[in-house]
């Protein structure tokens, strides 16, 4: 009998983590889903000026209003840091609630982006939580093809902030906003712990197979 409830305790354990898997696998997908959707747009989307300068790009895909969340927002999502010489490190799981999202009247949920445009971005991601807007400086984005960052607020800003809800894409504030990593969610993605700093700072760990989608999507729009 002991030996049947142990052998139901691990392939209940294995269920469990296979779940967990998948759920960040599609989290991946949705993130990389949503930066593609927004640099398809005709005239709109992140202006290739910002992107060849950001340090950090985070997407949290399908950001939703929860009552009982202090500031009335709440999501999941997923970020990854160049490397030195540029290229893009593993990427890390992270959470965000609170923050003043702006939803339209009708929609439940949006996409939010965040462009970390400086190394204390990397910082901050790699600590256990911050504030943007307080811990860190944020401005809304620009938008456009041909649009840059040098405009007074952008330039004293250490992170650019985007929201997408049915089609309308545009720069917002997010001050407020709480983001801390999710270390259960690197567990499932990596299958085992492993922490913001190595993955973001270090940089020193392949990416999983199930994080090509979101890979993908930045080299194609954010490759130096």
């Amino acid at each position: 009998m002991r030996k049947i409830t142990l052998l139901s305790i691990v392939l209940l354990a294995g269920a469990i983590a296979c779940w967990a898997a998948s759920k960040e696998a599609e989290r991946i997908s949705n993130a990389a889903t949503a930066l593609d959707e927004i640099m398809a747009a005709p005239d709109k989307g992140i202006p290739g000026d910002v992107l060849h300068k950001v340090y950090c790009i985070a997407v949290i895909p399908g950001m939703k209003k929860v009552a009982f969340v202090g500031g009335g927002q709440s999501g999941k999502g997923v970020v990854a840091c160049r490397k030195d010489g540029g290229a893009w490190g593993p990427p890390s799981m992270l959470s965000m609630a609170g923050g003043s999202v702006g939803f339209q009247i009708g929609v439940q949920s949006t996409d939010v982006i965040m462009l970390f445009m400086n190394k204390r971005g990397v910082e901050h991601l790699t600590s256990n939580k911050f504030e943007v807007g307080g811990d860190a400086s944020a401005a809304a984005g620009p938008v456009g093809r041909d649009a840059t960052a040098n405009t007074d607020a952008a330039m004293n800003a250490e992170i650019y902030t985007y929201s997408r809800s049915k089609g309308l894409f545009a720069g917002i504030s997010l001050k407020g906003a709480r983001v801390t990593t999710d270390d259960d969610g690197n567990r499932a993605v990596y299958g085992r712990p492993i922490s913001a700093k190595v993955l973001l700072q270090e940089g020193t760990v392949a990416a999983p197979a199930v994080a090509k989608p979101y890979m993908d999507a930045l080299n194609k729009y954010a490759k130096k």
